[in-house]
């Protein structure tokens, strides 16, 4: 019998002038707790998963597609502007912006109503032509199915930061998409607020 896994929290989706790609969640209600990690594309395609514990790693690389998988210790702090990310492969200083549009459009929608997976499939059609790249329902690695739910939609302004040692740059967007699973980030650098319901 199938079970459903919900992971409510916030992502951070944002390209560099280095080419690289890198998705930061921020997971504060899940079935394993509280925890952040982030999912890396490297400008060759390379894909990494940072994660905190082996059991959050072994469920996201059940679900997502990934070359290679870290298990590290991983932390998302708030800033005076924004967040700070810190492990010991990658570092990121992010700025956090103005609510987008769409995010006042999100947060005129019942919370409730929002995540529920039956909501993403009928906002699908109209999320893949409002958003490059983005889905709100799909197929997973191994038969599995997500639906994401979006409640809120801040912009990236500003970043800064480095994956094993190596200086990423400027802040950039997210182009091409990233390539973990069904969906991508948004191509304009942005935070989500977004529960993950994910079919196991």
């Amino acid at each position: 019998m199938s079970e459903r896994l919900r992971f409510a929290g916030r992502i951070a989706g944002l390209g560099s002038t280095s080419g690289t790609r890198v998705v930061v969640g921020r997971w504060q209600d899940t079935p394993y707790g509280a925890f952040a990690d982030a999912m890396v594309e490297t400008s060759d395609g390379h894909r990494v998963l940072l994660a905190p514990t082996r059991e959050v790693a072994d469920l996201l690389d059940a679900t997502y597609f990934f070359d290679e998988v870290r298990v590290e210790p991983f932390a998302v702090t708030d800033s005076p502007h924004g967040w700070d990310v810190r492990s010991p492969s990658l570092a990121l200083d992010l700025v956090l912006g103005r609510r987008r549009p769409v995010g006042h459009v999100l947060r005129a929608v019942p919370r409730r109503l929002a995540e529920h997976p039956a909501w993403c499939t009928v906002t699908d059609p109209g999320a893949r032509l409002v958003m490059r790249g983005v889905r709100t329902r799909g197929s997973a690695r191994g038969g599995r199915r997500e639906w994401y739910g979006a409640t809120d939609l801040h912009d990236l302004t500003w970043a800064s930061g480095s994956f094993d040692g190596a200086d990423l740059g400027e802040l950039a967007p997210v182009d091409p998409p990233c390539r973990y699973g069904f969906s991508s980030a948004p191509r304009r650098p942005s935070v989500t607020r977004v529960v993950s319901t994910i079919e196991v």
